[in-house]
């Protein structure tokens, strides 16, 4: 299966914090998308693997994915090395994305940077011709995507890119709820951490407001970028 944008992310619920939004609304201009998450999230303080799994099956259901599989990499622990870089290439070549979007480049938890660092790495490698990857039992061809795009997480940065994504703003909302065992929950007796805390949640509703704002529109995601983005005309900007 060929997908237009493919989301590789360190931890089950990454995008669903960052850019859920952006793939409802591709997905709504019919393009196909998936998810390849890197770790399981077993290091969480709240919940379990097992739960966080399910979670994240019910969020794929409400963000319309065509794929989401998890590549089982250690949480806390996996490394930007060659073993890690073919098997997401692996990944890159087998489902032949347009567009590969992954972690912040920067953030506050450490698997963030280096996942983004990782698959940055990884799209590299998978358009080398001399590194052979096989799937299925077969060889497979070389590819690179397009573009590569980093999202925004917990720590602030100035995005290149604004996406509209007023029209999905409730399915967004319905994806990050679909874990309830990581968000804010007034009735659950588990330890707070960093992002269940009612003021996280505040602040995403928050910044997508703001960023949205700056665009005329109700609200809007953000993204990073490496490279230059170029237009046929102004009016694509429009």
């Amino acid at each position: 299966m060929k997908l237009d944008i493919l989301a590789i992310v360190a931890h089950p619920d990454d995008v669903e914090l960052s850019f859920g939004g952006t793939l409802l609304v591709h997905h709504k201009l019919g393009y196909k998308t998936g998810i390849l998450d890197l770790t399981k999230g077993e290091l969480g303080t709240r919940g379990t693997p097992e739960i966080r799994a399910q979670e994240a099956s019910d969020a794929a259901d409400i963000l319309k994915l065509s794929m989401r599989e998890n590549l089982g990499l250690a949480d806390g622990f996996f490394e930007n090395n060659k073993e890690n870089q073919l098997k997401i290439a692996e990944q890159i070549r087998r489902f032949k994305p347009r567009i590969v979007i992954t972690n912040s480049i920067y953030d506050r938890h450490p698997d963030h940077t280096r996942g983004a660092q990782l698959v940055e790495t990884a799209c590299f490698i998978a358009g080398l011709k001399a590194i052979e990857t096989e799937w299925d039992g077969k060889k497979q061809d070389f590819f690179r995507p397009e573009k590569l795009y980093f999202s925004i997480q917990s720590t602030a940065h100035e995005p290149d890119i604004l996406v509209d994504i007023s029209d999905v703003m409730d399915a967004r909302r319905a994806a990050i709820n679909a874990f309830k065992s990581q968000f804010f929950d007034p009735s659950s007796d588990e330890p707070e951490t960093f992002i269940s805390s009612e003021g996280f949640m505040t602040m995403l509703e928050s910044r997508a407001r703001e960023w949205g704002q700056r665009i005329g529109v109700e609200y809007a995601e953000g993204f990073k970028v490496k490279h230059f983005l170029g237009v046929k005309s102004l009016f694509d900007l429009v």
